[in-house]
């Protein structure tokens, strides 16, 4: 059977193989408690529907909860308890903030505002590196996948200005402006709690295991990993395009009329600005305080403003100040518009996480696997974590592979006697580097479609960049570790 042939019939074969698969499981001989026994033949189903997108992701998280009330693991009122779960209201908070900054043209303004200097025109590595700090910055704040789609059109513009005025390998700076900035926009995610939904599930589960991160704490351990990363892919695109001759005056003139059709900034947007400026500030200034020793006002801060609260407070403030009569920043249809299904998979998932944890099925696969694994080749093994989770997420769902595997690494590290701290941080940022492929990010998947880049180009850079990724991510998480 060809790869076509699996993708076109991927539901049917999810329907067939999940169920069997999860009774195979369930009918093994195992040493397992009856409750963990169960939860592990959930868990291959969830996994076979997440792999095979059968239903829509959050909607297989939740049936795993569902599935394990029904079998008796745990009782309604506990299993459902993740959806109130104090990262989920961040999540809509911080989804809210980057919904207004879409909705009233603040990120289109900041990108043709920073393009329009004179420093990314003179050659086609700086253009290249204006759209990525873009994507890079943006994605920090931003979903990956509206800063893609937004800063799409810009490089095509500039990508057919090229082709009408025959300058240069056009298709080549296409292929690796366009790279750039998907690139740019998944790495930007892994550095800020709120980049990503992976870091804010990573951040959960941690936060079940006693470790409580904040805003600034993950910025700080995050920025030299992504920075690397980012500085690692622009030296690579750059020797593939040194040859490249481009006409500055006319890139200028085309940044020059696109932001001159620019409306005047509006109250939308200073209303916009003021509540990031603000959020970002109640983000940062507890981490600002532990940094300095002030543990009072540290445990003040994270008692009475927590991030959460923060997220709140912003899209409250959001829908109160107006940008228009009669009508707020944000409206009731911008709050329907949010992605609700990453929020439900994040609550039904943090619940499976429980209970794969709760039931002793974490410690259970842990005692296994470090009877395996030599203590002095630790070090080895956090670098097998790293790879198999960026090449997991290059064939299923970044979220959905945190959700599975970071509850049994857990148990994994518990059992080899390691603070799993920083090595459930450095697979958490791993699950965003997935470059590869098509399906692997929102942002790969939409510079695809574009048709300007070849299968072949995604996956010989993406390569590069995933092993990359693995190597500077591992010598931080063991340097963070000693």
């Amino acid at each position: 059977m060809s790869i076509r042939s699996i993708e076109k019939f991927r539901r049917e074969i999810g329907l067939v193989l999940a169920p069997f698969l999860s009774t195979v499981v369930y009918l093994l001989p195992l040493d397992l408690p009856t409750d963990a026994h169960i939860v592990f033949s959930i868990m291959v189903f969830c996994i076979v529907f997440w792999l095979t997108e059968v239903i829509p992701l959050s909607i297989t998280a939740l049936l795993g909860v569902t599935a394990a009330v029904v079998f008796g693991v745990v009782n309604v009122k506990e299993a459902f308890l993740s959806l109130g779960h104090p990262v989920i209201l961040l999540f809509i908070g911080s989804f809210l903030i980057a919904q207004a900054m879409t909705k009233h043209g603040l990120d289109k303004r900041f990108a043709l505002n920073l393009l329009s200097k004179d420093f990314f025109l003179k050659s086609p590595i700086r253009l290249i590196a204006g759209f990525s700090i873009i994507a890079f910055l943006l994605s920090m704040w931003v979903s990956n996948t509206a800063t893609t789609a937004m800063l799409l059109p810009l490089v095509l513009g500039i990508v057919h200005m090229f082709r009408q005025k025959k300058i240069g390998e056009t298709g080549k700076f296409a292929v690796f402006a366009l790279l750039a900035v998907a690139y740019s926009a998944s790495i930007g995610g892994a550095t800020t709690l709120i980049g990503t939904p992976t870091n804010l599930i990573g951040a959960g589960f941690l936060k079940e295991e006693g470790y409580d991160i904040d805003f600034l704490r993950w910025f700080l351990l995050a920025a030299p990993i992504t920075f690397l990363s980012y500085l690692g892919m622009l030296l690579y695109i750059k020797f593939h395009v040194r040859n490249f001759k481009l006409d500055h005056h006319k890139i200028k003139k085309l940044i020059a009329e696109e932001k001159k059709e620019l409306p005047r900034i509006s109250l939308g947007e200073k209303n916009t600005v003021f509540v990031f400026f603000l959020a970002a500030f109640l983000w940062i200034i507890p981490g600002l305080a532990n940094i300095l020793g002030n543990k009072e006002l540290y445990i003040f801060l994270k008692t009475h403003i927590p991030e959460a609260v923060v997220a709140l407070i912003a899209a409250i403030l959001l829908f109160l100040l107006p940008a228009r009569k009669g009508e707020g920043t944000l409206t009731a249809k911008d709050l329907r518009e949010l992605d609700w299904d990453t929020i439900l998979l994040f609550g039904g998932g943090i619940a499976l996480g429980k209970l794969i944890i709760k039931t002793g099925l974490a410690a259970y696969i842990g005692k296994h696997v470090a009877a395996v694994v030599s203590p002095e080749f630790i070090f080895l093994f956090i670098f097998i974590l790293v790879v198999s989770m960026i090449f997991l997420t290059e064939i299923s769902s970044n979220t959905a592979t945190v959700i599975t595997f970071a509850p049994i690494l857990i148990g994994i590290l518990k059992e080899l006697n390691v603070d799993l701290f920083y090595p459930i941080f450095g697979i958490i940022i791993a699950a965003s580097f997935a470059f590869m492929l098509p399906i692997a990010t929102p942002p790969n998947a939409i510079i695809y479609g574009s048709r300007l880049v070849p299968l072949s180009k995604m996956v010989k850079v993406g390569f590069f960049m995933n092993i990359i990724g693995s190597v500077i991510i591992t010598i931080f998480i063991l340097i963070y570790m000693k």
